[in-house]
């Protein structure tokens, strides 16, 4: 967890910006090893945005994005490859490659990134499966697996090169209220034994009060943070009248009486 304190990433004077168009404007944040991290806010307020540029696929319009005490964005070639060896990413629709199998799915970046042999790589695919549950599925497509299943199966696939951070985009978004707590302890287990950190993007609040070490909290209004804690603490003791309105699911006309 974040009590050592040891910065895994930080995000220093980020700004992120399509065109004229800034969404977050100068924020800096840092993720502890070991903690699940959890960015959330309002619809449009540019939680994926963040995690799109954490991850790579973009560039800042501002800033440095450090993984590892390397900036991803400065880096390419080689050095690049080696940052992005550290991270694993679980898309929101889990992103499984519908005409490959799990075990397929699984073997990819194994295939792309190592020299293993091939029952090696099975190998490790099969742990990968077992760990979230999954053994038995290897050979199933991803179709015929549930929502959560699929969402379990993404995960697996993006701790197949045992990378230390992992980052989720709406990991519970489409699931039923019991698959997405199954989730929650999953992701909560994964942390703990594994010591992987989670750097994760959602709105959904029993998630939140579930699995967050720590938040930031974004606001489209101020295009940056607004709230940075303990999801509880935020809750009950915010001095900002809108962060106590969305951690107690008040509207706004309740929060002005």
């Amino acid at each position: 967890m974040s009590g050592d304190k040891e910065p895994i990433i930080r995000v220093e004077n980020f700004t992120a910006a399509y065109g004229d168009n800034v969404i977050i404007d100068n924020i800096s944040f840092e993720v502890y090893r070991g903690e699940v991290f959890v960015i959330l806010g309002g619809s449009g307020c540019g939680k994926s945005t963040v995690l799109k540029h954490m991850i790579g696929l973009y560039e800042p319009a501002a800033g440095k994005i450090l993984i590892d005490g390397e900036d991803i964005a400065a880096s390419s070639g080689e050095d690049r490859l080696k940052i992005l060896k550290k991270i694993g990413v679980a898309y929101q629709s889990g992103a499984l490659f519908g005409s490959m199998t799990i075990l397929e799915n699984l073997r990819l970046s194994l295939e792309e990134y190592t020299d293993l042999s091939p029952d090696a790589m099975d190998l490790i695919s099969l742990m990968k499966l077992k760990l979230v549950g999954l053994s038995g599925s290897e050979h199933k497509m991803p179709s015929e697996l549930s929502g959560g299943m699929q969402k379990r199966a993404a995960l697996a696939r993006a701790m197949a090169l045992d990378p230390f951070i992992l980052f989720l985009d709406e990991p519970s978004a489409g699931l039923d209220p019991i698959t997405s707590a199954e989730l929650d302890q999953l992701i909560l287990r994964l942390a703990r034994s594994l010591k992987i950190t989670f750097v994760v993007v959602t709105h959904e609040l029993p998630s939140i009060y579930t699995i967050a070490d720590r938040v930031i909290m974004l606001d489209k209004r101020v295009k940056g943070i607004v709230a940075t804690g303990k999801p509880q603490d935020l809750r009950d003791h915010s001095d900002n009248p809108w962060v106590r309105q969305f951690f107690n699911r008040e509207v706004e006309s309740e929060v002005a009486a």
